[in-house]
């Protein structure tokens, strides 16, 4: 098991939806390990793989405060449907960040509910029922899975903190990447 780098807005494999996951074998066993180990690493509650560079449908989470699923679970070959979100602006109690923009937090409304149906490591199809912060997650993810970035999502003024952040950080330009327990980045 390894920690992996992560990839930085810009970077293609971000910006592209993943293609579905064919084989369930022992690299797709290794590669699930590794975004657990880098998840813990970075510290985040969620990883999908084309944020390590793997354009394939596949996402982690460690998320201990809900009842509603695994503490820890993976995700491959994702559906997702949602609730639709309250009209208006977003909240201070809504924002977020992420790994792929790492160390910069913008508020985003989302649906406060969702259900998962996806398949484990093994294959073998499951279903969860999520709400609040864990929905928050799942719809992240999956985000990630369609080649979004939740700044893709930002209304104004958060998107244009966003793009005087990616400005000033040098991103959106292939080849970037950091290394969770080495870079002092976070998201």
């Amino acid at each position: 098991m390894a920690v992996l780098p992560i990839v930085i807005s810009g970077e293609p494999v971000l910006h592209r939806p993943a293609a579905p996951v064919t084989d369930f074998d022992d690299e797709l066993r290794a590669l699930v390990d590794d975004m657990f180990d880098t998840t813990v690493a970075a510290p985040g509650v969620g990883l999908a793989a084309p944020q390590v560079g793997i354009g394939k449908r596949v996402f982690v989470w460690i998320y201990e405060d809900q009842d509603e699923g695994p503490e820890r679970g993976v995700a491959i070959n994702p559906e997702l449907w949602i609730t639709p979100p309250e009209p208006g602006l977003p909240g201070e109690d809504e924002v977020e960040g992420c790994l792929s923009f790492p160390g910069e937090r913008f508020a985003l409304r989302r649906a406060p509910r969702a259900l998962l149906r996806a398949q484990d490591v093994d294959g073998k199809p499951f279903e969860i029922t999520a709400s609040g912060w864990f929905a928050r997650i799942l719809q992240h993810e999956f985000d990630h899975l369609n080649g979004l970035l939740y700044v893709d999502r930002l209304v104004h003024p958060e998107h244009r903190g966003a793009q005087k952040a990616q400005r000033k950080n040098g991103w959106g330009t292939p080849g970037l990447s950091w290394l969770p327990g080495v870079d002092d980045l976070e998201g």
